[in-house]
């Protein structure tokens, strides 16, 4: 049975349109779905009693188990979902002030092996699909305690440039007045370094931000812990970023997880101050790792993450200290979903 979230507007017109009814009532269901969050077509109230049956009998709405739900001290809460096929995945609620951020993932686990994450440690199952990726934002927003998410991002777990048709339609649907109506500029996607996605995504017209999980400044250091780099090494993800921001003028993000003993030294900082160095509209995103037993890191000492942070402002460079969150409730990506998976 197909899931009506991976429906567009339009496609739930023409198929409204099939059955001979009129295509006002798509934008009816849509709202039902992404505003008022029900869970069962038969609360359409204001759907004709024989549509709501036509729905049921040919679309599923929901197919998430809510298998737990975590609070951390900070006020971030976990989620983890068992899908249809018993597979798990998790994401995350993170408030600030008056904004509240959903964490979504985009895969069941994760092919790239960088060696300070957990999310694929237990391998890669598959990519989910544009309705689940939707799903996931309609739990955080009826379970989550805010009740509501003002931006989000694709940083749980997967890559989502490799899953990029099922996220890009997912975006679409996120963006659309019809649908969660959330800006593209507070939309962020966060890759590993996929070159081709990248590309890609420059020609898409979607004004979404872009993070680089970027995590060493040298081709040594970075493919050794994030085997990505074997295959696009720093200086064609560099020179691709520069393509990127020349052709949509927008800002990237560069992802910097500060590691003890990997790459949160003084040297690290001057090398990634070096090759950052004229690349216009970036910036610096410096967090400290939360540690990760499974993957043996842990953050460096405070007056380590200050020295090199303070050297890179030195250097003209706009730079964000990000302190960790949810490490109460292994909120680092695919923590808590091994924890189950193991049980």
């Amino acid at each position: 049975m197909q899931d009506i979230k991976e429906l567009t507007i339009s496609e739930l017109e023409d198929i409204l349109g099939d059955w001979k009814y009129p295509k006002f009532h798509a934008r009816q269901i849509f709202f039902w779905i992404y505003q008022k969050s029900i869970k069962e077509f038969a609360q359409m109230s204001d759907l004709p009693l024989d549509l709501r049956r036509k729905l049921k009998e040919n679309f599923s709405l929901f197919s998430f188990k809510l298998v737990t739900k975590l609070k951390s001290e900070d006020k971030t809460e976990k989620f983890i979902f068992q899908l249809k096929d018993d597979n798990l995945i998790e994401a995350v609620t993170i408030p600030a002030g008056k904004r509240i951020t959903g964490c979504i993932s985009t895969q069941v686990g994760c092919k790239f092996s960088c060696s300070f994450c957990a999310s694929g440690l237990l391998g890669f199952k598959r990519n989910l699909t544009s309705g689940e990726i939707l799903e996931e934002i309609l739990w955080l927003k009826n379970e989550s305690s805010h009740k509501k998410l003002t931006h989000l991002v694709f940083m749980g777990t997967g890559e989502p440039l490799d899953n990029y048709d099922n996220v890009i339609r997912a975006i679409r649907l996120i963006n659309s007045s019809e649908a969660f109506n959330i800006g593209a500029r507070r939309i962020t996607i966060s890759t590993c370094g996929i070159i081709p996605g990248i590309k890609r995504l420059s020609k898409e017209s979607l004004q979404i931000e872009l993070s680089i999980s970027l995590h060493a400044a040298d081709d040594t250091v970075r493919s050794k812990i994030m085997p990505i780099n074997k295959i696009y090494p720093l200086k064609d993800l560099l020179e691709v970023c520069r393509e990127y921001i020349k052709r949509t003028d927008r800002q990237i993000t560069f992802e910097y997880l500060l590691i003890k003993g990997i790459n949160s030294d003084l040297p690290n900082a001057q090398k990634l101050g070096r090759i950052l160095q004229g690349l216009r509209l970036c910036k610096v995103n410096l967090i400290p790792a939360n540690p990760v037993a499974e993957c043996k890191i842990g953050p460096p000492e405070k007056s380590e993450i200050l020295q090199f942070r303070d050297y890179l402002l030195k250097q003209g460079l706009n730079i964000t200290l990000r302190r960790a969150r949810g490490e109460d409730i292994d909120a680092a990506c695919g923590q808590l979903r091994l924890r189950y998976a193991e049980k």
